[in-house]
């Protein structure tokens, strides 16, 4: 199984060396990736870039980069940077944003998928032919010298937060998949993985990404993930997905319990389409049940039966 983390810190010191701590003791765990939020005080292609240097083993990813605010020119010599640096172990993955990531910069959040198909066809021709002449409706990349980086090999694969209809036939024609979250199975077999492999000219990757704990506190796990992630009820995109599952708020998408009820909630994923599936929050029930939760993801990596 493509199992992997998606890793963060709390109350440190210095950030960055406490993540690379994290992600050394995650790989002796056995988990054979981890991938990065983009948030507004660190650069997750950056750190992507660090951890994959100090921790060979692990494969590294950002899920998500929002497009709105940057620039393709300016995302391909990062990921490239990183792909470089991580000898080929790097996984860039961009959301469409919001208005809340849009505000931050002053823009106005308007015709998102329209800004995401034009950032896809200039970062697509960047990383495929080392140049671009790309004239669109909101972007230009028109880069004087070239912008293929030595070392960066194999291509960058591009992956895109997409769950809704359009975003996914922009993201299946575009990128090399998605990373769909509070999806849940149903939904995930149901509309995201038909939806983007109809607009995929080959299999797409879908990455999954998914709230989970192994915990013998399933209860206060349970409220330490109605606290957590509270934002995304009030998320339109997420509000349509936890609603296509049947669930009432992004809490209801968290998978809490001992190693069997989690390892068989992992396998519905894969059975729903799943190509790789991605545990978040697996700090809800403090750091002891996070390195039994990444226990049973290298065990499951490694084929280990939990029956």
């Amino acid at each position: 199984m493509n199992l992997g983390i998606a890793l963060a810190q709390a109350n440190t010191t210095n950030y960055v060396d406490a993540i690379v701590l994290a992600a050394r003791e995650a790989a002796q765990a056995g988990v054979r990736s981890v991938w990065f939020g983009q948030r507004m005080d660190y650069d997750s292609a950056a750190l992507a870039a660090i951890v994959g240097r100090e921790v060979p083993q692990l494969q590294v990813g950002t899920s998500a980069i929002p497009v709105v605010g940057r620039h393709p020119l300016l995302v391909s010599a990062q990921a490239q940077t990183t792909q470089a640096a991580t000898h080929g172990r790097y996984h860039l993955g961009l959301a469409v944003g919001s208005s809340f990531a849009a505000g931050a910069f002053g823009l106005p959040f308007d015709r998102p998928i329209a800004r995401l198909r034009e950032f896809l066809t200039a970062l697509r021709e960047l990383l495929d032919t080392g140049t671009a002449d790309f004239h669109g409706e909101l972007l230009t990349a028109t880069p004087p010298m070239p912008t293929a980086l030595p070392g960066a090999q194999p291509r960058v694969p591009v992956l895109v937060a997409a769950m809704g209809a359009q975003s996914l036939r922009v993201t299946g024609e575009l990128a090399d998949g998605t990373l769909p979250y509070l999806a849940g199975p149903k939904t995930l077999g149901e509309h995201i993985v038909p939806a983007i492999t109809k607009a995929s000219s080959t299999p797409p990757r879908i990455v999954a990404f998914v709230p989970a704990v192994v915990t013998a506190h399933v209860e206060a796990a349970r409220a330490e993930a109605v606290r957590q992630l509270s934002f995304y009820d009030q998320v339109p995109s997420y509000t349509r997905v936890i609603e296509l599952e049947g669930a009432t708020r992004a809490a209801d998408l968290a998978v809490i319990g001992d190693e069997e009820t989690v390892a068989a909630q992992i396998r519905r994923y894969f059975e729903a389409g799943a190509t790789e599936v991605v545990l978040t929050s697996t700090d809800l029930a403090g750091p002891d049940d996070q390195r039994r939760t990444w226990k049973l993801l290298g065990e499951l990596a490694a084929g280990i039966s939990t029956n």
